[in-house]
C-alpha cells in the first residue's frame, strides 16, 4: 500500500476539507496517509505572509469562507462559516495531536477538533472544544495538557515544523509521496494520482 504523507496544522481553514474525508479517499484508493502536524504560522511568519489577516483583504477571506463551503458540500458534508479566526491557542491545538500520533489518537481528535470548530464555531485549543473533545475520546483533559506541554512535545512539535521546511513545505495542508509535494486540500487527489 502506497504511503502519502499529510502534514497540516490545525487552524488552516482548508486543512479541515481534507481531515473530513481522507479516511475515505484510503479505503477508495488503496493508499494511507501518514499525519503530521507541524506550525505553518511558524513557516509563514518566516515567509513574511500572514494571509487573511488585514482588513483590505476582506475580498479574499470573504471568498476564502465561501470557498471552503462549496467545496465542503461538494464532498459531501457542511461547513458553517465564517467559523473563528485566526485561532488564538493554535499552537496547544497542534501540540496536542503530535501527542495524539505518539499514542495513536491522532486522526480522530483532529477530525473531532475540527467538526467542533467548523460546525459549532468552538475554536480548537479551548473549551468547550478542547474538553469536549477529549472527553469523547476518553482521555483525561488535565493529563493530556500537561504531556502536550512537556519538553517532548514542544521538541517533536519544532522538529516537525523543521523538518515540514526542509522538504520544502510552505502551507497546510500538504501532501507529499515520494519527495513530490502536493499543496492543497484540492492537490489531494493529484497525489493519490502521482502515486499509483
Amino acid at each position: 500500500m502506497k504511503k502519502i504523507e499529510f502534514w497540516y496544522s490545525i487552524g488552516s481553514t482548508y486543512t479541515y476539507l481534507s481531515t473530513q474525508r481522507l479516511e475515505q479517499l484510503e479505503a477508495n484508493n488503496d493508499v494511507i496517509f501518514e499525519w503530521f502536524p507541524f506550525s505553518v504560522r511558524a513557516r509563514m511568519i518566516e515567509m513574511e505572509n500572514v494571509p487573511f489577516m488585514a482588513e483590505k483583504k476582506r475580498q479574499k477571506i470573504d471568498y476564502m469562507w465561501r470557498d471552503v463551503q462549496r467545496r465542503a458540500k461538494l464532498y459531501g458534508f457542511d461547513a458553517k462559516t465564517p467559523a473563528p479566526y485566526p485561532l488564538k491557542e493554535f499552537d496547544l491545538a497542534n501540540k496536542i495531536a503530535i501527542l495524539g500520533k505518539k499514542e495513536g489518537w491522532i486522526k480522530e481528535y483532529t477530525k473531532i477538533t475540527y467538526k467542533k470548530w467548523f460546525l459549532e464555531h468552538l475554536e480548537p485549543g479551548l473549551d468547550p472544544n478542547l474538553s469536549d473533545t477529549l472527553k469523547e475520546l476518553g482521555l483525561d483533559r488535565d493529563k493530556v495538557l500537561k504531556e502536550a506541554n512537556s519538553n517532548e512535545i514542544e521538541d517533536n512539535y519544532l522538529q516537525n515544523t523543521e523538518i515540514a521546511k526542509n522538504k520544502g513545505i510552505f502551507g497546510s495542508p500538504t501532501f507529499i509521496y515520494e519527495n513530490e509535494v502536493f499543496w492543497g486540500d484540492d492537490r489531494c487527489e493529484d497525489a493519490i494520482k502521482w502515486s499509483q
